[in-house]
């Protein structure tokens, strides 16, 4: 069933009045502006003598095979490259009091493991990103996708929280008086791995709606 608001949109739109009448009106009538621009979204910027709706967002199987996949692949190249170079600023500034976690024996075996599941997992990432974004190109309307979406928010959302925490973890050191150089390099890695992709994925993000809005 259609609410009051998207109601009155179609009816308006179908008298010829343009989305920027309707939302200052709608303004003045002290409806929020995000519910507003969305439902408008939901109309296509055409001339027609009824509102012409915009094709919603689907949901296929293939779809979130190929999103779910890119963003897996995503998450384990972040994580193992912050794992790899990790290891090598604890060979760098070893500190004896952590024990195993210097191990030599122990660190190979993490580096192995991070270099071979980069080996797979990026290239694998960057093969599905370039193929999804060329498939977007020839067809707008690929991009319009619940699973690429929600995924991409979630990014956006566990990104954001690494980033807090490691702010977090900086104060708290400052705070204690216990700022090394290794510390500082290992916030600088997680740091910057989590706001290279936070600021890759809301540039994206950005991108799209400006073409939504057009």
């Amino acid at each position: 069933m259609e609410s009051e608001l998207h109601l009155f949109i179609k009816e308006a739109l179908a008298k010829g009045l343009v989305k920027d009448k309707i939302k200052e009106v709608l303004l003045q009538a002290n409806w929020q502006e995000a519910e507003i621009t969305e439902a408008l979204n939901h109309y296509a910027d055409v001339s027609f003598p009824v509102a012409v709706p915009k094709r919603k967002p689907y949901l296929s199987a293939r779809e979130a095979f190929m999103y779910l996949l890119t963003f897996l692949t995503l998450y384990l190249s972040a994580y193992n490259l912050g794992a790899l170079i990790f290891q090598f600023i604890n060979k760098m500034y070893p500190d004896d009091r952590l024990g195993y976690v210097f191990d030599a024996s122990v660190q190979s075996g993490i580096i192995r493991f991070a270099i071979a599941s980069l080996i797979i997992s990026f290239p694998i990432y960057l093969g599905l990103t370039s193929y999804l974004q060329k498939r977007a190109a020839r067809n707008p309307e690929a991009r319009v996708s619940r699973v690429r979406k929600w995924l991409t928010y979630l990014t956006l959302f566990l990104t954001a929280g690494v980033m807090i925490g490691d702010l977090i973890a900086l104060i708290n050191n400052l705070l204690g008086g216990d700022i090394t150089a290794r510390f500082i390099l290992k916030f600088l890695t997680v740091f910057i791995i989590a706001g290279l992709v936070f600021w890759y994925y809301l540039t994206d993000l950005r991108s799209e709606e400006k073409n939504n809005e057009k």
